[in-house]
């Protein structure tokens, strides 16, 4: 993990599937944790899913607040 990669998490939309369109660091903690269990995708969006989903099931989600658009 690095800082940019907590910066796309805030940055980056999941390009496919139900959520399409939703920031990462948006994605609820039930669609990660099915990812976690069935596969995540390779490449990028797949590494940045792990790393949300860790963070999520950490109760780390806070951290990435401050890396926010505006601060929100």
């Amino acid at each position: 993990m690095n800082a940019e990669d907590l910066e796309l998490l805030v940055s980056r939309t999941m390009p496919f599937g139900k959520y399409q369109g939703r920031l990462i660091a948006d994605l609820p903690g039930h669609y990660l944790n099915w990812f976690a269990r069935n596969g995540f995708p390779k490449g990028e969006i797949g590494r940045l899913l792990a790393l949300m989903q860790e963070l999520d099931h950490n109760g780390l989600k806070p951290l990435l607040d401050p890396l926010r658009k505006g601060g929100n």
